[in-house]
């Protein structure tokens, strides 16, 4: 599926095989100046059409080295599993992301080669190409469990076929089953161990280990130690052949030293210039549209009185620089309760979209880059079902001796196990 409106400029920088961000490195014009190409908003210059037009003539791609191992992008959402990975050496063969916004964000950040494919339960398994890790950050579905002797009775199928039939894990499954690849991670939410009384993950592990025949390993990791905030989440690795694997010397940062708020925050003095059509007012200071209106902030305050009456937890998030947020939700974009930034006198106010990027670690304290075209609403959606990327590089980077990607993390490691792909 292609991104919503997609321009001939977009279409061209797609052949072209370069990232909107690379582009504008090249070619000297603002990323913001790029989103108008991109968007349709804006006629591009001359010059940059000329740029992609001869890329497409010499069939340019960006100078790479030889990968150290393929892997596939499934359920990509903004690509938090592939920023990664790819810096291990692998090179990322397939992708598959439902979501046209998303779609037009993860395009708009990565070089892709291929097509980015939309409903992953559409795609049979053999039109996938074959790759050495499987990369997938799964929704949880409910299974339904029925037993097998009736299963048999009905000469139904059982096993993964039957019980995780009608939930995207099938989908990994049977892609799985179908190439076997080396390895695969995967990656959801902490009470995915808790679902159902523990019989989802249940499921999950017996049709990984005893159906499919992968050793399997897995981990909740909080975010906290490499962001300014608590996310949980529960990371699932499995290998082929038998190995020495464990996370029990997984490497974690000390979280009561780890980042506070204000290193992902926006600063005061306007220097982020490229920001300030979406983020910040005269002076630099964050725009208005981000701090709640008198009515909503009147709104949380009684909600929050109303169940502390009750004895509930529900309420607000008031942060400062120094504080850790709470976990940031695909529903933010409806009042940002989670996460509210105190202004002194005045209301609180919500991240910005940018400041949602540095918290999810797409972009690092300080930095501008991951490119972010489409609204706050889509954008607050985006960060709030990704991944955090610092902790997916830690992950990447434990299993790389696995994987046969242990010399692109420098030394240290172990011997290489696995051939590089032919």
């Amino acid at each position: 599926m292609r991104p919503i409106h997609q321009s001939e400029f977009s279409k061209l920088r797609e052949r072209a095989g370069i990232s909107i961000e690379q582009l504008a490195g090249e070619v000297g014009f603002s990323i913001r100046t790029l989103y108008r190409w991109e968007n349709g908003e804006a006629s591009p210059r001359k010059a940059a059409l000329r740029v992609l037009q001869e890329k497409v003539r010499t069939g340019h791609r960006q100078p790479e080295t030889r990968p150290l191992f393929s892997f596939v992008d499934l359920f990509a959402g903004i690509g938090g599993l592939r920023r990664g990975f790819e810096p291990l050496g692998g090179r990322c063969v397939f992708t598959s992301e439902w979501d046209r916004y998303s779609q037009a964000t993860y395009k708009a950040n990565y070089v892709c080669d291929h097509e980015v494919y939309g409903d992953i339960t559409k795609i049979a398994a053999k039109d996938i190409p074959q790759h050495d890790v499987l990369l997938a950050g799964f929704p949880c579905q409910p299974f339904s469990i029925a037993g097998v002797s009736k299963k048999n009775a009905l000469k139904r199928p059982h096993g993964f076929r039957c019980e995780a039939q009608g939930t995207l894990f099938f989908d990994v499954a049977r892609i799985i089953e179908h190439h076997q690849p080396r390895a695969f991670v995967l990656e959801n939410v902490k009470n995915l161990v808790n679902h159902d009384k523990g019989r989802t993950f249940d499921i999950i592990r017996r049709t990984l280990t005893e159906e499919l025949g992968y050793q399997v390993h897995w981990k909740v990791i909080d975010a906290r130690s490499w962001v300014p905030q608590h996310r949980e989440r529960i990371f699932i690795v499995g290998f082929r052949e038998p190995n020495d694997f464990t996370f029990a010397d997984f490497s974690l940062p000390d979280p009561l030293n780890g980042p506070r708020l204000g290193s992902i925050f926006h600063p005061e003095d306007g220097s982020e210039t490229a920001e300030k059509p979406f983020t910040t007012g005269p002076n630099g200071r964050v725009a208005e549209k981000y701090t709640l209106t008198d009515h909503l902030w009147r709104y949380l305050r009684d909600y929050a009185d109303k169940h502390r009456e009750m004895g509930n937890g529900f309420g607000f998030g008031l942060v400062g620089p120094q504080h850790v947020a709470r976990t940031l939700s695909a529903r933010y974009y409806k009042d940002g309760s989670e996460i509210l930034v105190q202004q002194g006198r005045r209301n609180p106010r919500r991240l910005t979209p940018r400041e949602c990027a540095r918290l999810m670690g797409f972009d690092r304290p300080g930095e501008s880059r991951f490119v972010i075209p489409v609204s706050d609403t889509q954008a607050y959606k985006q960060f709030g079902n990704a991944v955090v990327v610092p902790v997916v590089e830690a992950v990447g980077r434990h299993i790389a001796p696995w994987i046969g990607a242990e010399a692109a993390v420098g030394p240290g490691h172990l011997q290489r196990r696995l051939p590089l792909i032919g």
